[in-house]
């Protein structure tokens, strides 16, 4: 799959240092070649969870199937910055 920045993405593995979950929902910031991807992960209010820097196979393409959900903190401090 090809992406583009500003895409929308679905995470496809937990990242737990960063406080994600499978399914989490990300934006596209930075393309790193044919390898990696930025990714940028927000909670409801607006604020930035997590900027990761994600192999093309952590994550897929948004489905028309998918449907958005709203969960709470798991309790983990969300780290800032590129991984």
């Amino acid at each position: 799959m090809i992406f583009r920045e500003l895409d929308t993405v679905v995470l496809e593995r937990d990242v737990p240092e960063n406080g994600l979950r499978k399914g989490d929902i990300g934006a596209v910031v930075h393309i790193h070649g044919d390898s990696t991807l930025d990714v940028e992960f927000v909670r409801a209010s607006g604020q930035t969870q997590a900027l990761v820097k994600l192999s093309l196979t952590d994550v897929r393409a948004v489905q028309d199937e998918d449907v958005p959900a709203v969960r709470r903190d798991s309790g983990i401090a969300p780290k800032r910055g590129a991984a």
